[in-house]
């Protein structure tokens, strides 16, 4: 990933055509050493394109996916009668924490770090 953000970051910076030497400084300048085979691939797939257009498809590609909490939730609720319960049960449980973070900020005596 970090190879492709240089790569991007070197594109939008108006090098239309960023080759191994302007990836590799890029990424020397922030203390990661390049590894030049995945360089290699990642100038190899992306020479010749256009940096927005490939963006674009990405964000098509992304719209697909299935975001991940709405499966969770989905699959608690369909698991029978006590999928209802479900909630309910986390929603004492975060209460529950709330009370004990409040009890544990009365330890620093009302002296805090930014008061």
């Amino acid at each position: 990933m970090r190879y492709v953000a240089a790569y991007l970051l070197s594109a939008l910076g108006g090098n239309e055509n960023p080759e191994a030497k302007d990836i590799k400084k890029i990424l020397e300048s922030v203390g990661i050493e390049a590894d030049d085979t995945r360089m290699t691939k990642v100038i190899s797939e992306l020479k010749g394109k256009n940096v927005n257009d490939v963006i674009a498809s990405g964000y098509s590609k992304l719209a697909s996916m299935p975001a991940g909490g709405a499966v969770a939730v989905a699959s608690s609720a369909g698991a029978g009668s006590g999928g209802a319960a479900a909630p309910a049960a986390a929603a004492e449980e975060k209460k529950e924490e709330k009370k004990e973070e409040s009890e544990e900020s009365d330890d620093d005596m009302g002296f805090g770090l930014f008061d």
